[in-house]
C-alpha cells in the first residue's frame, strides 16, 4: 500500500510506503475548523457534502461546495447544539437539523451566514431532559432514525446507557422506539442489496448488523460484527461514524484512533486501515460527481494538531459508495 497525506494549500506532502499494492491520498479540503465536526451527507443534486458542528454556534450547519471547492457555514439564531442535518426530500433549502430533543425544519439557501428555524418537527425523551440528540440518518425509503444520548455537560455518557434510537415516518404522530440502552447513538449504514442496516453505540465499543425490514424500517435479529473493547473495557477510542460501499464494506471512523477502517461485515475482518494526522476522525461519507471521493469531517475538540477539525478527503480507494439518502417529514 502506498499513500500520501496531502494537506494542499496547508503545507508541503509528506510520505509513508507500505508493501501493498494499492494506492490512496489523503487530503486536507480547504475549510473551517470545527469543534465537534460530524454527520457528513453527500447532496447529489446538489454536488456538496453537508455537515454540522455540535457545538458551532456561528458555523452550525456547513456546505462543501465541489465545483467552488469551498466551505460555506451558518448559525441558527438562539440553537447552540447542533447534532446533525440532513437535507428534505424534494426540497433545495429545507432541512431537518437536530436542536437538542428537537428535530427542526431549518432554512437555507447554503451560502448564507444565517439559517432560519422554520418548525419543530417532533421531540423525543421528554421525560429525560438531560439528555440530546447526537447522530441522525434517512434510510433509502426517506425514514427518519435518529438516536438520543446523555448530554455530556450532565454527566459521564459512557456510565449511562440514557439513550434511545428513534423512527420517524412521515404522517405518523409520534416517533417509535427502535433501539433502547443507548450510550452514544452514532454511525448508521443500510445495505440494500441484502437488508442489512449497521449501527455503532459508541459506548458499547462495537458495530452491530441487523436485519432490515424496507417494507416497514423495523430492525431484528442483532448480530456483533466487530467488538473493539478490551475484554468489554474502554479500548482508548469509540468507533464513531459509518458508511457503505457499493460491495458492501463498511467504512468506520475512530474518535480518539486517527484513522478509518474499511471492514468486511460479513467475516469482520479488517481489510484496510487508513490513517489520519489527526485523533478524532467523527464521520464518513462517498460523495463527488462519481461517488469515489470518501470524505471525512474530524473535531478539534481534545485535540491541538494543526489540521484537527478540518474536513478531508480520500480518493484512489478503487472504491464507490452511494449519495445520501433525503429525509422526508
Amino acid at each position: 500500500m502506498y499513500f500520501k497525506f496531502f494537506f494542499g494549500c496547508f503545507i508541503a506532502a509528506c510520505a509513508f510506503e507500505v508493501a501493498v499494492s494499492m494506492s490512496f491520498n489523503v487530503e486536507v479540503v480547504p475549510s473551517p475548523k470545527t469543534l465537534v465536526g460530524t454527520r457528513t451527507h453527500w447532496d447529489a443534486d446538489q454536488q456538496s457534502l453537508y455537515y454540522c458542528d455540535v457545538y458551532g454556534n456561528d458555523s452550525a450547519i456547513l456546505r462543501y461546495d465541489f465545483d467552488e471547492n469551498k466551505v460555506y457555514a451558518a448559525g441558527i439564531d438562539g440553537e447552540l447544539v447542533t447534532p446533525f442535518v440532513i437535507p428534505v426530500a424534494n426540497s433545495s433549502n429545507e432541512f431537518a437539523v437536530g436542536l437538542d430533543r428537537r428535530v427542526g425544519i431549518v432554512q437555507w439557501d447554503g451560502k448564507s451566514p444565517k439559517a432560519t428555524l422554520d418548525s419543530i418537527a417532533f421531540e423525543v425523551d421528554s421525560d429525560k431532559s438531560n439528555n440530546r440528540f447526537n447522530a441522525a440518518k434517512a434510510d433509502p425509503a426517506g425514514r427518519f432514525y435518529g438516536g438520543t444520548m446523555l448530554s455530556e455537560k450532565t454527566g459521564d455518557v459512557l456510565q449511562n446507557a440514557a439513550g434511545k434510537v428513534y423512527k420517524y415516518i412521515k404522517g405518523d404522530n409520534s416517533p417509535q422506539v427502535v433501539l433502547d440502552n443507548i450510550y452514544i447513538s452514532n454511525g448508521m449504514a443500510w445495505d440494500q442489496n441484502n437488508n442489512k442496516v449497521y449501527y455503532i453505540d459508541s459506548g458499547k465499543f462495537d458495530v452491530k448488523e441487523y436485519d432490515y425490514d424496507p417494507s416497514t424500517g423495523n430492525f431484528s435479529n442483532e448480530k456483533l460484527v466487530i467488538d473493539y473493547s478490551n475484554n468489554g473495557a474502554h479500548p482508548g477510542f469509540l468507533p464513531d461514524g459509518l458508511t457503505i460501499d457499493t460491495d458492501g464494506n463498511l467504512y468506520i471512523t475512530f474518535y480518539g484512533g486517527s484513522k478509518i477502517s474499511k471492514v468486511d461485515p460479513k467475516s469482520g475482518k479488517v481489510l484496510m486501515d487508513i490513517p489520519f494526522p489527526v485523533k478524532q476522525v467523527t464521520a464518513v461519507s462517498f460523495g463527488g460527481p462519481n461517488l469515489d471521493i470518501l470524505y471525512a469531517i474530524t473535531a478539534a475538540d481534545g485535540d491541538s494538531s494543526e489540521f484537527a477539525g478540518c474536513l478531508f478527503k480520500v480518493t484512489g480507494l478503487g472504491a464507490k459508495g452511494f449519495a445520501g439518502d433525503k429525509v422526508k417529514l
